[in-house]
């Protein structure tokens, strides 16, 4: 009968042991989570103010190539599928 009561006793400490460490562990993740969407929201804030202060740079015109809008027409599909 002793060894019973021993058996029920240690399960309730390593229960109780488990509770604990499960809600520091669940604490921990809602600190992290937090911090990863303020982190997030920072970027996209610091992302916003550089690409304000810094415009982006139009692309060095190769003359090899000619400018991609000049020489371009539409072509309806129907024309290419060719005859059935």
């Amino acid at each position: 009968m002793t060894l019973q009561w021993l058996a029920v006793a240690a399960a309730l400490l390593v229960g109780a042991a488990g509770l604990i460490k499960a809600r520091r562990a669940t604490k921990r993740l809602e600190r992290l989570t937090e911090s990863y969407w303020e982190l997030k929201y920072e970027q996209g804030q610091l992302r916003a103010r550089l690409a304000r202060l810094e415009p982006p740079d139009p692309p060095a015109a190769d003359p090899a190539r000619p400018p991609t809008g000049a020489g371009q027409s539409f072509v309806p599909l129907s024309s290419l599928r060719g005859p059935r």
